[in-house]
């Protein structure tokens, strides 16, 4: 299929026809759902239709590495090239990379300067301005966020784009009534806000609600929904919670380590799912050498582990060791073009897991992962909700690429934990 193709088949269409062509120049649109659902998913699902139409986009990732967001742009492209077959992948992405900058401010920012010196960068690096700009992790909460939202409103309509954002809301809430103290929920920030779309929690992904229009039109349902974080036609074969995609249309991604990596390799051979394994030159005793990907140096420095973390989580002489530095930067890639995780180990009691799990875990409650962690000790499965590991029901897999993550001392709980999940997700095992 050539670009133009895709372009016309992409299900972002459904929502330009009800924008009647497009949120516009200057104007405010809000995507809310609660933490893990899939709002940074949606956002680059936008920018990267965007680039295909050949309108540049400036993305500006707020406590968020430009690496981390860069992969799942790359990830979100790989996808929908396998999808429809597109014709010149390589050119197509080269043009996509070249009308993209991403902007990443890990102090939490944003004020309108922040938006301003990006913007700035983007015509000096580009030659011109962007059409549109995402802004992903505002704070919503404080004081003065209305001021600051129109400003940055004025700010993208000097540059001639549009704007879109990031809300997050409470898990359970209706959208935009979140509490205040949780979720910085966009109604109350009256005229500023254009447009809202809200994620709502179906089955195994989410459905797709327009709270806000342009038009002041009442709330209603867009035909649309969210499956393995990727946004599709409503009605579709992959809709909803009985998902008929099977096993081999999943990847598990690992690290090939002893013990709960190893047994999520084990049955994700046994299921037929995929497998990678990242890996580095030299490394000794692997478990697991299905699918297996050597990680270059460049790519190793990617994920580069600051001191702050090591001495925080390791011990003196374990922070020093230049091979689990690297164990350290293999995991980043391991989480970071992944759905979600899940982990087997034990949490400690200041709610944090040790080692390379804790690692795999805390990165994915970083990124906004929904993360789920079997804790070996308590027998039970847990989520974290934002603020704390919540007990939660037997989870399954919901993502085509998800991450599998663990303990070497993995227990028989550990391993029916880790079986079970398999079956919940794509059945019985085969004979």
């Amino acid at each position: 299929m050539i670009r133009q193709e895709a372009i016309l088949q992409s299900p972002l269409r459904i929502l330009d026809r009800r924008l009647h062509g497009g949120l516009g120049r200057g104007r405010l649109g809000v995507i809310v759902a609660p933490a893990g659902v899939g709002k940074s998913a949606v956002l680059v699902q936008l920018g990267l239709d965007a680039l295909l139409r050949g309108r540049p986009v400036l993305h500006v990732a707020l406590g968020q590495s430009i690496e981390h967001v860069a992969a799942r742009y790359d990830a979100f492209f790989e996808e929908l090239a396998d999808r429809v077959d597109l014709a010149d992948r390589r050119g197509v992405h080269e043009m996509v990379a070249r009308q993209r900058l991403i902007w990443s401010s890990m102090d939490g920012g944003p004020g309108v300067r922040t938006l301003d010196e990006a913007l700035a960068a983007f015509e000096a690096h580009l030659g011109r301005t962007p059409a549109t700009v995402l802004v992903d992790g505002f704070p919503w909460t404080g004081a003065g966020v209305s001021a600051t939202l129109a400003g940055l409103k004025a700010s993208a309509a000097r540059a001639g784009a549009e704007l879109w954002m990031t809300a997050r809301s409470a898990p359970g809430c209706a959208p935009c009534e979140a509490d205040p103290d949780q979720a910085a929920p966009p109604e109350r920030c009256g005229a500023q806000v254009d447009v809202i779309l809200a994620l709502l929690a179906q089955g195994r992904g989410a459905r797709v609600r327009l709270v806000r229009d342009l038009d002041g039109s009442d709330e209603a349902d867009l035909p649309l929904v969210l499956v393995g974080g990727s946004l599709r036609w409503a009605g579709g074969e992959d809709e909803g919670g009985g998902d008929p995609r099977g096993p081999e249309a999943f990847t598990l991604l690992a690290g090939g380590f002893a013990g709960a990596e190893e047994a999520f390799g084990a049955f994700a051979e046994r299921w037929g799912v995929q497998e990678v394994n990242f890996t580095f030159a030299g490394r000794p005793g692997l478990a697991r050498t299905r699918g297996l990907i050597e990680l270059t140096e460049a790519e190793l420095r990617l994920g580069e582990v600051g001191e702050a973390y090591l001495k925080a989580h390791l011990p003196g002489a374990l922070a020093a060791s230049p091979e689990l530095r690297r164990v350290l930067q293999l995991i980043w890639h391991q989480v970071g073009t992944a759905g979600e995780v899940f982990a087997v180990g034990a949490l400690s009691p200041d709610d944090s897991a040790q080692g390379g799990t804790g690692w795999a875990v805390e990165l994915a409650r970083h990124w906004g992962k929904p993360v789920h962690l079997f804790d070996q000790d308590r027998d039970g499965w847990f989520r974290w909700d934002g603020r704390a590991w919540a007990p939660e029901a037997p989870p399954a897999v919901t993502h085509p690429r998800f991450a599998g993550a663990g303990t070497r001392a993995l227990s028989e709980s550990g391993r029916a934990a880790i079986r079970a999940l398999f079956e919940r997700s794509f059945g019985a095992a085969p004979e």
